[in-house]
């Protein structure tokens, strides 16, 4: 039986407009497990983001529980928050967020020399060794604006994985690459979750539903559909793709939004 490392119920999420209260996110009962690549998908304004920030801490939900490795955090305060996210837990965004004025390898090593854990030594070796996977260790002492948007966000997931996060959490990862840069963070993506590491994923983007090995539907704040898939190969794409399509029409996605910008570019 899969283990959760992320545990909702009764989630909610509301914003007051216009003296009423708008219902981002309804009700949601959720686990996420271990060692899984799940994907968030829906419609432009069905709340995938905010749940994705609700489950990480990232946002306060109005009401309900989130547990992380068994742990209530919608009972922690913000410094154990803090401690939460910085210790077990990875974050990677569309806007990708590399301190600019700091090199490749000096993005990756800074967020591991804040775990006390840990000695600066032990955090350059791991920086070098996720730098090389990324495939970006020979331009480690670059500035991000001298590198391409992929070679940024490999920078970015090595970030993420520096203190060994017990789950990666992206928001649209792909949704600024070209297909070239598309395909290769989600090729590292995918390596990574073979190699162990439990992956939430917030897209619009085909392409990376495919790589899923649980794929959920949110509408209205909703989540209204489930699929499970084996895991990926790029010899089961094809059938992937049929699979992931039908399930999809199934939900009633529009199919404009099934190949974003990133995959026409």
């Amino acid at each position: 039986m899969k283990k959760a490392i992320i545990a909702a119920k009764d989630l909610c999420k509301s914003f007051a407009h216009n003296g009423g209260q708008v219902h981002i996110i309804q009700n949601v009962d959720l686990e996420i497990y271990e060692g899984d690549f799940t994907i968030i998908m829906g419609s432009s304004g069905s709340g995938k983001s905010t749940l994705l920030y609700a489950l990480s801490g990232m946002d306060q939900a109005t009401s309900g529980r989130v547990e992380i490795e068994d742990k209530n955090i919608t009972e922690m305060n913000e410094r154990e928050l803090a401690k939460l996210r910085h210790t077990r837990l990875g974050f990677v965004f569309q806007q990708i967020n590399l301190v600019s004025n700091l090199t490749l390898f000096e993005n990756v090593a800074v967020p591991g020399y804040l775990n006390k854990d840990r000695s600066s030594a032990e955090v350059n070796e791991t920086a070098d060794k996720l730098l090389e996977k990324m495939g970006i260790l020979s331009i480690k002492t670059q500035l991000p604006s001298q590198c391409s948007g992929g070679e940024q966000q490999r920078c970015a997931i090595a970030r993420a994985l520096i203190n060994s996060p017990a789950i990666v959490f992206a928001d649209e990862p792909t949704g600024a690459l070209n297909r070239r840069n598309t395909t290769e963070v989600l090729d590292l993506f995918t390596l990574c979750n073979q190699e162990g590491q439990s992956i939430l994923m917030v897209t619009h983007d085909l392409r990376a539903a495919l790589r899923a090995s649980r794929l959920l539907y949110l509408e209205d704040g909703k989540i209204i559909g489930e699929l499970t898939l084996p895991p990926y190969t790029p010899e089961t794409e094809k059938n992937r793709e049929t699979q992931v399509n039908s399930w999809l029409a199934s939900m009633h996605w529009e199919k404009e939004a099934t190949y974003g910008h990133n995959i026409i570019n």
